[in-house]
């Protein structure tokens, strides 16, 4: 017994290690790619002229303003929201056991892009906060729908049947976002939302956005343990003393504060949230404590090099952020969908 408390607090230990390198590196690897973000472009800007737009910006400088105004302002959003998406997702594969969890697979995204449609459509003079606001409740309705759906079908509450349920209430709520979109004659800006897009963020973005994701993330790593102990088992959990309703109900809450302000940044991107999380199991094993952290910076990554490639495979045109990430994201599903029977 003592040798294996001693060999497990061994192995603790060097996922530890193997953790820490990742997020210090990832970190400064992030830096250099949001700098590399910034110069390019449907114009191409030297480095040069970004450290000068840093150090001593002029406002009568085009090339600074388009750095300072909109390219600095893309390139935070795409790393939040690649953060955001990707602790979502550990945290709802964590709580569910499901390895195929996802903000834009459960529901969540689809709901909150609802929300959103239906807001440019009945809702004049709409401000961006009421519309995160917004975004919420149909992220929580996203959620609710799917968890109601699959467990009103019969055998149990298996992963297949949230995959099903939730591949169900996103058609549905994409065909209504849809409908509304021609009927209120709203399409341009709703596709935006729903094929996911980065283009076009502006500071304000950036203000509402980061307090809350940044205290949705804090908050998953406080109760990071719990997700760790929920992963196992929630039998096991509830005999360790644990109370799971409480757990779900908190990780519930910030996942969809993640996934409804990620929809309100940059409209429905999905596949980070499933791609991440097992990266991230893959490298530091299963201790959340450790998952997420390192999600949280392997998803920034991803998300700022996949806003890299739409602005830089077609240029001046760009292809969806979304588009890019479903291509990486499409196979791994289909792989994982056959290759996984249950928990993770």
């Amino acid at each position: 017994m003592i040798k294996d408390r001693v060999n497990n607090k061994q192995n603790q230990l060097n996922k530890i290690a193997i953790a820490l390198p990742i997020i210090i590196f990832g970190c400064i690897f992030l830096f250099f790619a949001i700098m590399f973000s910034v110069t390019q472009g449907a114009a191409s800007i030297s480095l040069s002229t970004v450290i000068d737009a840093f150090t001593s910006f002029e406002t009568d400088n085009p090339k600074h303003l388009l750095i300072m105004d909109m390219r600095l302002p893309r390139v935070f959003v795409a790393a939040i929201v690649g953060s955001a998406l990707a602790v979502s997702g550990a945290i709802m594969q964590g709580l569910t056991r499901n390895p195929l969890a996802d903000s834009g697979l459960m529901g969540l995204s689809s709901g909150a892009a609802l929300a959103i449609a239906i807001c440019f459509a009945f809702i004049d003079n709409i401000s961006y906060t009421q519309m995160v606001l917004m975004s919420f409740i149909g992220a929580g309705i996203g959620a609710s729908s799917v968890y109601i759906i699959s467990s009103a079908i019969a055998g149990g509450n298996s992963s297949m049947k949230l995959i099903l349920a939730g591949a169900t209430v996103t058609a549905l709520f994409s065909a209504l976002s849809q409908g509304i979109s021609i009927i209120a004659n709203v399409t341009q800006n709703v596709t935006f939302w729903t094929m996911g897009s980065v283009a076009g963020s502006q500071w304000k973005h950036v203000s509402i956005g980061v307090p809350i994701i940044t205290i949705a993330i804090i908050l998953a790593i406080i109760i990071s343990g719990k997700i760790t102990i929920m992963s196992i088992g929630e039998e096991i959990a509830i005999g360790l003393g644990l109370n799971t309703k409480a757990v779900k109900f908190f990780g519930t809450v910030i996942v969809v504060l993640l996934a409804g302000t990620s929809v309100a940044l940059a409209g429905m991107i999905t596949f980070v949230g499933m791609l991440i999380p097992h990266f991230a199991r893959f490298l530091v094993g299963k201790d959340y404590r450790l998952i997420i952290p390192v999600s949280a910076v392997l998803g920034s990554i991803l998300l700022v090099l996949a806003d890299i490639g739409s602005k830089t495979i077609n240029p001046p045109a760009e292809i969806p952020i979304g588009a890019i990430i479903s291509l990486l994201g499409v196979p791994v599903f289909l792989y994982l969908a056959r290759k996984k029977k249950g928990g993770i």
